[in-house]
């Protein structure tokens, strides 16, 4: 029987939640498809993060593949105070106060316990309350209080989240509580941070110091702000999520699509892994089976040559977590089978080609998909060469070798990248070519009578070295002994 290997490309991440904690559920939806585990830090107390974190490593260990873990963190929540009653209705056209006094609200006015947003207000400023059903448009404002005319009417109730969409808030993306989670998780060693509320590049660059390399950073764009500053926030940080589900709430829907496209594009071009996420298959939280539409939505992600996509309460809540899962990869499945697939990611293809490296790289896939090779195999103990390899889109598996297991699983998240860890030293570049050899054929990436290409960087040891490229017939590697050049 041959070893768990993936027949698509893009990679599953799934959230865990109440419906996906156990052993068995972890492990049929890692078998089911999921590269990537995210433990959503806005639910479950820390004891329950451990809980899900042993386990998923324990899957990885009975299974023998490595499994990225993201955790997310849950970024400052702003949100109204109480009202009196519960809930009041408010109407279109009429006055809505905002402000400091901790007063239960009514008709007429609620707590908004946030004064660093009076403080960044200004007049025709717009705020969201209740995930963008209700809209109000600031008419006066002061240090302590914001007068709006209700634009969009509806219920406003207790603590219902507020969207700033205008400004960018004086706030900074950790939290007390971020802080105090993202140490928790890089002690328990997660492979990526996801950054909630991003505003700008230095949001980043402070997390990042936090982590002090535990994690890679993923930053999440859900902020206007975010779409304007993101080529300074993708420069620093190691991966991108689309989080669709603030943006949707504080852009026009109709901006979403042409953004999605222009994010994935730009993060793809600097060979940085790029997620898509939230409500792709929502409806898959209570049916067995996604809407039409929903699968479009999935299929888009995957022309549009997105890294992963993800699953939220659908597998972290819902009845259907498996199915879930398996419906992303028979969908992804199908589209990477498309001709019009690979048209479309190799017109899409934009990378500039100003190093060794690069031109390596650019040669493998060239290389690749003009003969008769079957996969490409990169040996990594950095992953700058598989991130190189992946940025290049090549029509054939790419297979990360490398002996660290920490960058195995942070590539899991990477398109197209199978890992791979081998133990001890390899000194020698021929024996990096004999455990590509034998891994490709061990997962049925190639068989003896194929070839492949191996690259590398020359000497080990060095990140971002990568400057040799070799073709290697299975037959001839296989039957070598490994000795060292």
């Amino acid at each position: 029987m041959t070893p768990m290997r993936r027949h698509r490309m893009i990679k599953i991440v799934a959230t865990l939640g109440p419906s996906s904690s156990s052993y068995d559920m972890i492990r049929a939806l890692f078998e089911a498809g999921a590269d990537v585990f995210r433990l959503n830090m806005s639910h479950g107390t820390h004891d329950e993060i451990a809980a899900r974190h042993a386990i998923i490593r324990q899957v990885e260990q009975d299974l023998g593949r490595p499994i990225a873990i993201l955790a997310d963190l849950q970024g400052p929540k702003l949100r109204v105070g109480v009202f009196a009653e519960g809930a009041v209705e408010v109407q279109e056209g009429q006055d809505f106060r905002l402000d400091l006094d901790d007063a239960p609200g009514d008709a007429h006015r609620v707590n908004l316990p946030h004064p660093e947003i009076f403080r960044a207000l200004n007049e025709n400023a717009n705020l969201l309350v209740n995930d963008g059903k209700i809209r109000l448009r600031v008419v006066k404002c002061g240090p302590d209080f914001a007068d709006c005319k209700v634009i969009v009417g509806g219920t406003i109730s207790n603590r219902k989240g507020v969207n700033v969409p205008d400004v960018v808030l004086p706030l900074a993306a950790l939290s007390p509580k971020d802080r105090t989670d993202l140490e928790f998780v890089c002690n328990l060693g997660v492979d990526w941070l996801a950054l909630s509320f991003v505003q700008r590049a230095s949001d980043v660059t402070e997390a990042r110091e936090l982590a002090q390399e535990r994690a890679a950073i993923l930053s999440k764009i859900e902020k206007p702000a975010a779409v304007k500053a993101f080529d300074e926030i993708l420069e620093v940080s190691d991966g991108i999520m689309v989080a669709r589900g603030d943006l949707g709430v504080e852009l026009p829907v109709q901006n979403l699509p042409p953004i999605q496209k222009r994010l994935i594009r730009r993060a793809r071009a600097v060979g940085k892994p790029v997620i898509v996420a939230t409500q792709m298959l929502e409806s898959m939280i209570e049916s067995p089976v996604p809407t039409r539409a929903e699968v479009s939505d999935v299929a888009t992600a995957i022309y549009e040559g997105a890294d992963a996509v993800m699953l939220s309460a659908e597998s972290a809540a819902g009845s259907y977590p498996i199915e879930a899962v398996t419906t992303m990869s028979n969908v992804a499945i199908e589209v990477e089978s498309d001709p019009t697939y690979i048209e479309i990611i190799d017109a899409s293809r934009k990378v500039d080609h100003t190093s060794i490296a690069d031109g390596i790289v650019s040669a493998a896939r060239e290389l690749a998909e003009k003969t008769d090779i079957a996969a490409i195999c990169c040996f990594t103990e950095s992953g700058t060469t598989a991130y190189l390899v992946a940025r290049e889109r090549p029509h054939v598996p790419i297979i990360a070798i490398t002996p660290i297991l920490p960058v195995a699983r942070r590539l899991s998240l990477v398109w197209g990248v199978h890992c791979e860890t081998v133990t001890g030293d390899v000194e020698r570049f021929k024996k990096a070519v004999i455990n590509a050899v034998r891994v490709a054929l061990k997962y049925g990436f190639a068989t003896e009578s194929d070839q492949i290409l191996v690259t590398a960087g020359i000497p080990f040891n060095q990140p971002g070295t990568t400057n040799i490229l070799r073709v290697a017939p299975c037959a001839e590697h296989l039957i070598m002994k490994g000795e060292p050049e």
